[in-house]
Protein backbone atom coordinates (compact mmCIF):
# COMPACT_ATOMS: atom_id res chain seq x y z
CA UNK A 1 0.00 0.00 0.00
CA UNK A 2 1.26 3.49 -0.80
CA UNK A 3 0.83 6.34 1.67
CA UNK A 4 1.71 10.00 1.25
CA UNK A 5 3.04 12.10 4.12
CA UNK A 6 0.89 15.16 4.80
CA UNK A 7 3.89 17.35 5.65
CA UNK A 8 6.57 16.60 3.07
CA UNK A 9 4.46 14.87 0.36
CA UNK A 10 6.84 11.90 0.30
CA UNK A 11 5.24 8.67 -0.89
CA UNK A 12 6.17 5.55 1.08
CA UNK A 13 5.26 1.90 0.66
CA UNK A 14 3.61 0.25 3.64
CA UNK A 15 3.09 -3.42 4.26
CA UNK A 16 -0.54 -4.01 3.24
CA UNK A 17 -1.13 -6.24 6.27
CA UNK A 18 0.31 -3.84 8.87
CA UNK A 19 -1.88 -2.23 11.50
CA UNK A 20 -1.18 1.27 10.15
CA UNK A 21 -2.25 0.27 6.63
CA UNK A 22 -5.46 -1.24 7.98
CA UNK A 23 -6.22 1.92 9.99
CA UNK A 24 -5.59 4.15 6.97
CA UNK A 25 -7.94 2.05 4.81
CA UNK A 26 -10.69 1.89 7.41
CA UNK A 27 -10.61 5.50 8.64
CA UNK A 28 -10.07 7.85 5.74
CA UNK A 29 -9.61 10.91 7.98
CA UNK A 30 -6.56 9.35 9.66
CA UNK A 31 -3.45 11.07 8.33
CA UNK A 32 -0.05 9.55 7.61
CA UNK A 33 3.21 11.15 8.77
CA UNK A 34 6.49 9.61 7.59
CA UNK A 35 9.20 8.59 10.04
CA UNK A 36 11.47 11.53 9.18
CA UNK A 37 8.75 14.10 9.88
CA UNK A 38 7.66 12.27 13.02
CA UNK A 39 11.24 12.28 14.38
CA UNK A 40 11.65 15.96 13.53
CA UNK A 41 8.40 16.91 15.29
CA UNK A 42 9.31 14.81 18.33
CA UNK A 43 12.74 16.41 18.60
CA UNK A 44 11.39 19.96 18.33
CA UNK A 45 8.63 19.24 20.85
CA UNK A 46 11.17 17.84 23.30
CA UNK A 47 13.33 20.97 22.88
CA UNK A 48 10.29 23.19 23.46
CA UNK A 49 9.37 21.30 26.61
CA UNK A 50 12.86 21.86 28.03
CA UNK A 51 12.35 25.60 27.68
CA UNK A 52 11.18 27.50 30.78
CA UNK A 53 8.39 29.23 28.86
CA UNK A 54 6.64 25.97 27.92
CA UNK A 55 3.33 25.44 29.71
CA UNK A 56 1.30 22.28 29.40
CA UNK A 57 -2.37 22.92 30.05
CA UNK A 58 -4.06 19.80 31.32
CA UNK A 59 -7.22 19.51 33.30
CA UNK A 60 -6.90 18.06 36.75
CA UNK A 61 -8.98 14.91 37.00
CA UNK A 62 -10.49 14.13 40.36
CA UNK A 63 -11.32 10.56 41.12
CA UNK A 64 -14.79 10.47 42.64
CA UNK A 65 -14.62 6.77 43.41
CA UNK A 66 -11.99 7.21 46.11
CA UNK A 67 -13.71 10.11 47.87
Amino acid sequence: MRAQCILCDEINKLDPFSLLAKQLRKKRKLTYICDNCNDRISKKTYERRQNDNFKLYREEVEDDLLN
